[in-house]
C-alpha cells in the first residue's frame, strides 16, 4: 500500500486500531468529544470550506457568471485565509500536538510519519496553490486562466480531504482514549 498523499485512498488498517474501538459516529457522545475534539474537526471543516468556497467563486469566473473586475475581492481573503490557517495548524501539529500524542500511543509511530510526510506534500501543494492565484489575478484573459486554475485545485482538494480525514481517523481516537487536551 503506498502512503503517498496523491495515490492513499486511506491509512493502513493497522494503523486504526484506535478508530475501531473509538468510530466516527460515537464521537460526539463521548465525554471528552467537547473541546480539543470537537475543535479540530471544526478547524478541519473550515478548510474544507474554504477550498469549496474557492473552487465555486473560480468556478463563477472560468464560467463568466462572476465579474472579472470583483473576483480578486472574492479570492484573495479567502484564499490568504486557507494557506495562513493551514500552515499554521501544521505548525501547531507538527511541533506541538504530534510529539505529545505520539508519546501516548508510540506504536502508530508510522502514522505520524506519514502524516508528517503529508504536511510536506501539501506545502508544496500551497505554494502551486499561490503561483497559480496570483498567475491569474494577474492576468489579462481571466476567464481562460480561471479554467486552468480550477483544473488545479480539484486534486489539491482531493489530497486536503485525504490528509484531513486520515488525521482525523489517526489522532482523535488518541486524543478521546487519553482525554488529552
Amino acid at each position: 500500500m503506498t502512503h503517498d498523499l496523491a495515490a492513499r485512498t486511506g491509512l493502513p488498517p493497522e494503523l486504526l486500531t484506535l478508530l475501531a474501538d473509538l468510530p466516527r459516529d460515537g464521537w460526539a457522545e463521548h465525554p471528552a468529544f467537547h473541546g480539543l475534539t470537537s475543535f479540530w474537526l471544526d478547524r478541519h471543516m473550515a478548510f474544507r470550506h474554504l477550498m469549496d468556497r474557492i473552487m465555486q467563486e473560480t468556478e463563477g469566473l472560468a464560467d463568466g457568471k462572476t465579474d472579472p473586475a470583483t473576483f480578486p475581492q472574492r479570492l484573495v481573503p479567502l484564499g490568504r485565509r486557507l494557506v495562513d490557517e493551514l500552515i499554521g495548524h501544521h505548525q501547531i501539529e507538527d511541533h506541538s500536538y504530534f510529539p505529545e500524542l505520539l508519546a501516548l500511543e508510540p506504536r502508530l509511530s508510522r502514522g505520524f510519519d506519514i502524516l508528517d510526510a503529508d504536511h510536506h506534500a501539501l506545502d508544496a501543494l500551497l505554494d502551486g496553490f499561490v503561483t497559480g492565484a496570483n498567475t491569474l489575478l494577474q492576468s489579462d484573459s481571466k476567464q481562460a486562466d480561471a479554467a486552468r486554475f480550477h483544473a488545479t485545485l480539484a486534486p489539491f482538494t482531493a489530497q486536503l480531504n485525504r490528509h484531513l480525514t486520515d488525521e482525523e481517523d489517526l489522532i482523535l481516537p488518541i486524543i478521546l482514549k487519553h482525554r488529552f487536551g
